[in-house]
């Protein structure tokens, strides 16, 4: 970026419940196996607000100030001094997460997302939180790093991490070809949740919301939207697979109404912590499979081979473009679904538009 680290190096900060700050952040002091990483666009995802309104995402509890963020690209500035990694200059996308067996739990090793110990960006799970990304410039591991595809821009490769969590939970389900696909809850996950189950051959997805906004973006995808609370309709559509992406309550009550007899819901949407409603006669008496799904391993890869080739339908989904200074202004239209779908931060030169 010739030498654009003349400008200070903004970044989002979360330094308590309602308290986000734009602030300027040291230069990065690269460890020996870690990149220096120009980021150009990250997206707002449900943890960084939750880390806003509320100062904790789930049980993870902010307890220090915090870089956020975990959904970036960007291009690498600086290859690692170890040699490991991509060379400067070549464009990337990140994978977050630091699996970690810390021998308190058992977990199969061909799924490191269940490590027990693990590390995402921008997460406070652990002290000392592990910082995310939403700054001009940030040092990130080099196995982190992956190469984007020819021909696959940054603005549509931000949206990589999420659509590999998508992937991973219609993963969960086996294989879709052919089948109904309900999906409870059209927020970006839902909404990429849509686009991926359309790329792996459903024969029909339905989506629902309670929000016009979400409803129509359900539509532009190629799904046959519906209010979510049209609890008699949801009833009698008998999907083969459901996947619930809304995290609520009465979501994963739909979830189960909307499943046929022998079909199988997938818990993407993670829900409050402690004891929930959940109609379990139903499952039960109707042999549903209920699955969780939790973030993704190596999805990624193939979800930006998909972008790259247009197989994947996922450019609708973003909504609004704002320039790091505005990092604010990208939360409140995050949290309004009505208006809203993925907002995108940008950090370099480019330009933010309200979509």
């Amino acid at each position: 970026m010739s030498d654009d680290r003349k400008t200070d190096n903004l970044g989002l900060v979360a330094h308590a419940k309602e308290d986000v700050r734009v602030d300027a952040l040291p230069e990065p002091a690269p460890a020996a196996d870690e990149a220096v990483v120009e980021i150009a666009f990250g997206g707002i995802c449900g943890s960084d607000l939750h880390y806003w309104l509320h100062g904790a995402a789930g049980q993870s509890i902010l307890r220090e100030p915090m870089l956020l963020g975990h959904e970036i690209v960007g291009t690498v500035l600086e290859q690692a001094a170890d040699g490991t990694g991509p060379a400067a200059g070549t464009r990337v996308a990140v994978h977050p997460a630091t699996p970690i067996d810390d021998g308190s739990a058992p977990f199969p090793a061909d799924r490191p997302n269940l490590s027990p110990a693990g590390t995402y960006l921008g997460s406070a799970a652990r002290m000392p939180h592990t910082a995310g990304a939403f700054a001009r410039r940030v040092a990130l591991p080099a196995r982190m790093l992956r190469p984007l595809p020819g021909g696959l821009d940054l603005r549509l490769a931000a949206l990589a991490e999420p659509a590999a969590v998508a992937w991973h939970g219609l993963g969960q389900a086996g294989d879709v070809a052919g089948k109904r696909v309900l999906v409870i809850g059209t927020g970006p996950i839902g909404a990429l949740a849509i686009a991926v189950a359309r790329h792996h051959g459903a024969a029909e997805v339905v989506a629902t919301d309670l929000h016009e906004h979400p409803r129509a973006l359900a539509e532009r995808l190629g799904a046959r939207a519906m209010d979510a609370r049209d609890a008699d309709g949801i009833a009698v559509l008998h999907a083969d697979v459901v996947i619930e992406s809304s995290g609520t309550v009465p979501g994963l009550a739909a979830a189960i109404s909307g499943a046929r007899r022998g079909g199988t819901v997938v818990m993407l949407g993670l829900q409050r912590a402690g004891d929930i409603a959940v109609p379990m006669a139903s499952a039960i008496t109707r042999e549903l499979t209920l699955v969780g799904s939790f973030r993704f391993n190596d999805e990624i890869d193939e979800v930006l081979e998909a972008l790259a080739d247009g197989s994947l339908d996922a450019a609708p989904i973003i909504s609004h473009e704002l320039p790091i200074e505005r990092g604010l202004d990208a939360l409140e239209l995050a949290r309004d679904a009505s208006v809203s779908s993925k907002v995108l931060l940008t950090f370099g030169e480019h330009e933010g538009v309200d979509a």
